[in-house]
Parts: structure tokens; sequence; C-alpha cells
């Protein structure tokens, strides 16, 4: 449930880890967009991570997740490598029997994962240049 990959990532495979009996499940997909917020055109990403330290991040995350919200299911997996836009680069899903304790743990977990887990972000633009930026979460 907590990850580096290379591979494409399949959400619904990652509900089927997290899944309770009963209760919610919230996901959040961090997915390549065209834009930097700045105005420039991204035309991609490439992301490095320090894999075996980002997993025992995510796993340290997901625990500290659930000292403070309860009983919560948490899976992480992040994308390295090239990923075009539109792609999904992180995905954090949180289940609960409770919807607000699945939406508090999982926003708890994708703002601690840009935090604190050594991946790092370079950005694409289509004017041909590039730029490594912070929170590559």
């Amino acid at each position: 449930m907590f990850s580096i990959t290379t591979r494409v990532i399949e959400p619904r495979a990652l509900e089927e880890a997290v899944r309770t009996k009963d209760g919610g499940i919230v996901t959040f997909l961090g997915v390549v967009r065209d834009d930097d917020g700045e105005g420039r055109r991204v035309t991609g990403l490439s992301y490095e991570a320090f894999s075996a330290l980002a997993e025992r991040e995510f796993e340290t995350i997901a625990d500290e997740a659930g000292r403070r919200f309860g009983d919560v299911r948490i899976a992480i997996v992040h994308r390295v490598g090239e990923l075009r836009v539109g792609e999904i680069a992180v995905a954090v899903l949180a289940s609960a029997v409770h919807r607000g304790t699945a939406f508090d743990a999982c926003r708890y977990a994708i703002d601690e994962l840009k935090r604190r887990a050594p991946i790092w972000k370079k950005e694409h633009y289509a004017d041909g240049s590039a730029q490594w930026r912070a929170g590559g979460g």
C-alpha cells in the first residue's frame, strides 16, 4: 500500500487495498497540470525519489494519521520518471468507518507527504527549458 513506482497508478486497485467492510473511501489524485501556476505552459514533469526512504516515510505518515484520526487504512503511491500532462503523479487513499475521518486522514497524508517525503520534481516547459521545483510530492 506504500510505494514508489514507474508504472501508471491504478486508483481502483488501491481502493481495493484500503477498502474496509463499511464506511467511506477518500481518494486524492495529484495529476500533472499544463500550467506552473505562474503562467508558464508545462509539457511534463520528471520525478526522482529516494525510494526506500520515501516508502518508509509513507508508512510513518499513515501510522501518524491512525494515531490522530482513529481507525483508518491508507495507501500512498507516487510515480517517478517522466510524466505527461494529465497523468497521475501521486495517489493517496484513506478509508474509515466515518467519512469525516477518511477526509481528515487523506488530507493529512498528502500534506505531510509533500512536506516530508524525499521526492523531487522537475517541470518541463513549452519553451524547452526546465526547472526543479520545491514540494516534489
